[in-house]
């Protein structure tokens, strides 16, 4: 159980309140901002509430139990806050967001109320919708593995066991044209070897950030198409220099024959099917009903 400041305690007990809301967002790659709906700056908790972005606060919705609460909120682009760029670039995916309520008056008096993940951005002209989702959606998350044929680990990863440290290519942008990246440098690579891998920014403005790749395709001149999941990407320009990644369809055949890797392999190939599953016995071959066992 969570205890109010007595200060806050004192003030809440009034006739009266000054009370505002506000929103401390820490990005994964570290980067703090801090916003609130009060219509000045407020400084608290370490950290400068700025009143310029101006977000408020949606219908928040909560319940006794386990149930994961829904919260949105909503706020206007501008260059000194929250910019179109990143967000496209995917900057703000996964943020952790502590929600405060704060006397604006005394803004010593201050209570942090939530803490949230950022989930779905919606953008809609110069404005965005957040949602906000509480810790409890956290157990809507699968936990353990699942039977199935294809492989369940990350290439690369401890579970896997493949090196992946030679296994990139580097290229540069020569343009980004309706979701697909044209870039050179590539040489004669097998592009297969990086199907269903990702791109990560070496330079420029993305840099750090990656992408997922969904298809390549080479052009005629020595250029390579890349095309990409979740494409929108406004920072990239022209001259970046990027990194390919290689990728795994996830199959035995790949991890035996491409990665050597087919005894560490993290799936069940030999899993039967529906149709061996569900069917039943018939006297033919070696199924003819009789124990597997005698």
């Amino acid at each position: 159980m969570r205890t109010v400041p007595d200060a806050l305690g004192d003030h809440l007990a009034g006739q009266a309140t000054t009370l505002a809301t506000g929103w401390r967002l820490t990005r994964r790659d570290g980067t703090v901002l801090g916003f609130t709906d009060h219509d000045e700056v407020l400084v608290f908790a370490g950290t400068i509430f700025e009143a310029a972005a101006g977000l408020t606060a949606g219908e928040a919705e909560a319940s006794l139990g386990l149930a994961a609460g829904t919260q949105e909120v909503e706020g206007a682009l501008s260059s000194l806050a929250i910019e179109a760029a990143d967000i496209a670039a995917g900057r703000y995916d996964g943020a952790r967001v502590e929600i405060f309520v704060v006397n604006w008056q005394e803004p010593d008096q201050h209570f942090l109320l939530d803490v949230a993940e950022l989930g779905e951005v919606t953008r809609g002209g110069p404005a965005f919708t957040a949602e906000l989702r509480g810790i409890a959606s956290r157990l809507d998350r699968r936990r353990g593995r699942i039977y199935r044929r294809r492989c369940d680990a990350v290439l690369g990863d401890a579970r896997c066991g493949v090196d992946t440290s030679a296994l990139h290519a580097d290229a540069a942008l020569v343009e980004f044209i309706g979701g697909r990246l044209i870039v050179t440098g590539v040489g004669s690579i097998d592009l297969s070897l990086y199907a269903q891998g990702h791109v990560v920014w070496q330079s420029g403005e993305m840099a750090g950030l990656r992408a997922e790749i969904a298809g390549l395709r080479r052009d005629g001149d020595g250029r390579v198409r890349i095309g990409l999941l979740g494409a929108d990407r406004e920072g990239a320009v022209a001259g970046d220099l990027l990194r390919l990644h290689a990728g795994c369809d996830k199959s035995f055949a790949t991890c035996r024959a491409r990665f050597d890797n087919g005894p560490n392999f993290r799936g069940f190939p030999h899993l039967p099917g529906n149709d061996a599953a569900l069917g039943f016995a018939r006297k033919d071959a070696l199924n003819d009903g009789a124990p597997v066992v005698p």
